[in-house]
């Protein structure tokens, strides 16, 4: 029997030992080298071959990923490490570092309870190495660092010794002080960085050596040895003494907590139910005698299995044949095939108990996301909010009219396996409008919509999404039901700027139903809300609230939903170019309705409150908000000119600038819409020496001067009227 054979009986027995489980992931900037970090582990485990190890990328192993060279999708794997005479399972989730596929990794962030935070030593941190950590902390995930690439300060930029660890140690400051930032309140001391304390490790991914202050101790190497093999050459001889996924794998043990320590304080933070209910006892002791509670973190689609569901079993056990129900779905889904993954292939088990990262066959309903429990109406998990959200759009038609149910199909199941994916289908019109978080992710979509589901499709140049809002307050305004028997009287406001911040990083949970409105009335007060307001809020549709002002309006309970309706559909078309609304406080001041429930039904109700609201919006000013980006560029300072302006040509704006050495780094902030191309302009400007990458900066308002001209092309493109309005409206 070979090695990984006895690694796959080994990871068996295991998993039913969740005290000697650690459920990790790994998270870094793009290119600082998690992947190849991914692959050394699994080889020191026995896994795959050590030859192949960092150059075979076992966790790329979608066609794309291959072909680009970068991560597009997070992938799993269970392997087996020996500690102190101990054996331990290691269930590993890879992440992408593409800023495009930061959905990915706040998924992952869901399934696991550490994250080995990677970090280039020559690169530093970067900022989509600030943003994983941000997402890895909000899920109360424990973080370590490794600081990889270290043998590239010696041989390329010569440094010396005293050189390389001013080097580390700005890294560490820089990392432990996001750390501690970010850090949930019972964890700021305990989760910080300490060289000593053993929470932290040097090291070459692709030379498969790593180095930390425990295991220095432990063997009797210094770091002058450690510089010396490397000037010297004698690379072989240091994977000897210091292995890669020795030095990790130790750490990972010894610090990272096992399912029943973390799940004890993460499932009151990810899981809003009751604490002392059967189930919620179930997850918070990680028991295996108790209600089946999965969260599902991804959906992998096989071309001979169908739909794999992947995610964290929290509670009870999984086996096959097991009926399960998905939260929102009517009908039970049976679980057909429950395995353990390692890369590309699974391992199929029996059974599978709590503690452990899952993959299902047979949930047919389920989408990254869904909660799966054996017991019916169970509380679902908190939503995952991400970082960044959908702003770039293409129409997609199929090229033959015959396929045209098989691509709704297909793209249905695209939405499910990728959430980060949003897709608006128009089956009248055969077009399907397809946004993501950047051209590099739709580029991606579409390529699986042809090469993977076999349906070719011609596509639109890419549309921005842009966002729509109020300048001031507005209103009253009365919107009059069509058979004139029922009035809606609204006002409207910008809502709070603190507000609107923190439903977008997520401080704030407003998605689905609330469940504690008082909880939440007191956070919106905290946050800068009126008191009166934050008692009488009705919805949130994103990050527009729907207030009801009213007092002793008869009938207005029974018509409350239908008026949610009208909301929400206005928040979805607002009134200037039928994009989404942004930041809007839409407040119901008054209303006068029939006393027959026949005269006051959707037909009635939904297009007096939608006019009402966007009258009120037209005396409040509309305003266009576009996507932005920060763009961080790194570049020889004699081409800093050059850069200059190529960003002042797409609308952009220098808002950091720093030198070193003979190497800037230039912090912009540009439109998305002026974005398109960049690569390629970026690469001519410069030489190709530059490095760059963006990350979403939110929402600002469109220039006066534009907004005419944008509003008109947007409208034009959707089929209706130019002109909203007049030309004088836009004037400052």
């Amino acid at each position: 029997m070979g090695r990984k054979e006895k690694n796959v009986q080994k990871a068996r027995k295991l998993m039913e030992k969740p005290k000697q489980i650690r459920n990790i992931g790994t998270a870094a900037h793009i290119d600082h080298g998690k992947t190849t970090l991914s692959d050394n582990l699994i080889a020191g485990a026995g896994m795959m071959s050590e030859e192949l190890a960092g150059t075979q990328l076992m966790l790329d192993f979608d066609e794309q990923e291959q072909e680009r060279g970068i991560t597009i999708d997070s992938a799993n794997v269970s392997m087996v490490h020996d500690y102190e005479g101990d054996e331990y399972l290691i269930n590993l989730i890879d992440t992408p570092g593409h800023v495009d596929f930061g959905g990915d990794v706040t998924r992952a962030m869901r399934a696991v309870d550490g994250v080995i935070i990677v970090v280039c030593a020559v690169e530093g941190i970067m900022p989509q190495t600030e943003t994983v950590i941000r997402q890895a902390l909000k899920e109360k995930v424990k973080p370590i660092l490794f600081i990889n690439k270290v043998d590239r300060l010696i041989k390329e930029l010569n440094l010396g010794p005293e050189e390389m660890q001013q080097r580390f140690h700005k890294i560490i400051r820089n990392v432990d002080e996001l750390i501690r930032k970010n850090s949930p309140e019972e964890f700021k001391g305990e989760w910080r960085l300490d060289v000593e304390g053993g929470n932290i490790a040097f090291g070459s991914a692709l030379k498969n050596w790593a180095i930390s202050f425990p295991y220095m101790k432990k063997e009797g190497i210094s770091f002058k040895d450690i510089y010396a093999h490397i000037e010297e050459g004698k690379g072989r001889e240091l994977v000897k003494k210091a292995p890669l996924h020795e030095v990790l794998l130790n750490q990972v043990i010894r610090h990272m907590p096992d399912p029943i320590t973390a799940q004890e304080y993460r499932i009151p933070h990810i899981w809003r139910g009751d604490p002392e209910s059967e189930i919620g006892r179930t997850m918070i002791n990680c028991s295996e005698d108790g209600p089946t509670a999965m969260m599902v973190t991804k959906i992998l689609i096989d071309e001979h299995a169908g739909e794999i569901a992947v995610g964290r079993l929290f509670g009870g056990k999984v086996k096959d044949g097991m009926e399960l129900h998905i939260d929102d779905q009517p009908k039970k889904n049976r679980a057909q095939q429950v395995s353990l993954s390692v890369g590309a292939d699974r391992i199929p088990v029996d059974e599978i108990k709590a503690g452990n990262v899952v993959a299902i066959g047979g949930l047919r309903d389920a989408i990254a996301g869904s909660t799966v429990s054996s017991i019916d109406e169970v509380v679902p998990f908190e939503e995952m909010k991400h970082f960044s959200e959908p702003v770039v759009t293409k129409a997609v038609e199929a090229k033959n009219t015959a396929d045209l149910p098989k691509l709704i199909e297909v793209l249905r199941s695209v939405a499910k396996a990728d959430p980060s994916i949003d897709i608006k289908i128009d089956q009248e019109t055969g077009e399907h409008l397809i946004s993501g978080m950047g051209e590099l992710h739709l580029e991606i979509t579409e390529h699986r919509i042809q090469e993977e589901h076999g349906v070719p499709i011609t596509s639109s140049e890419p549309i921005v999404v842009y966002r729509e809002s109020v300048e001031h307050e507005g209103g009253t305004f009365v919107g009059i039901s069509p058979n004139r028997h029922n009035r809606f009287f609204f006002d409207i406001e910008p809502l709070e700027d603190e507000i609107v911040k923190a439903i977008d990083q997520g401080d704030i949970s407003v998605h689905g139903k609330i469940k504690n409105k008082n909880e939440l009335a007191k956070d919106l007060r905290e946050l800068g809300f009126d008191k009166d307001e934050s008692k009488n809020f009705i919805s949130f549709t994103e990050d527009n609230v729907l207030l009801n002002m009213t007092k002793g309006i008869q009938y207005l309970n029974e018509t409350m939903e239908l008026i949610e309706q009208g909301f929400e559909e206005v928040c979805e078309e607002g009134p200037l170019a039928r994009e989404p609304c942004k930041g809007v406080k839409v407040k119901l001041v008054n209303a006068k309705l029939h006393e027959d429930t026949i005269h006051r039904g959707p037909a009635q109700v939904i297009p007096a409150v939608k006019n009402a609201i966007y009258g009120a919006m037209c005396q409040a000013e509309r305003i266009l908000l576009e996507p932005k980006q920060k763009v961080f560029i790194d570049i020889p300072s004699d081409l800093m000119g050059n850069v200059n302006v190529e960003i002042q040509q797409r609308r952009g704006d220098v808002i950091d600038m720093q030198q070193e050495g003979s190497d800037s780094q230039i912090v912009a902030k540009c439109p998305v819409a002026e974005m398109f191309g960049f690569s390629g302009d970026i690469r001519s400007a410069t030489g190709g020496k530059a490095l760059w990458s963006t990350e979403h900066a939110g929402f600002e308002k469109v220039p006066n001067s534009l907004i005419s001209e944008v509003v008109r092309e947007i409208r034009e493109r959707k089929g209706l009227k130019p002109e909203p309005f007049g030309e004088s409206h836009y004037a400052d």
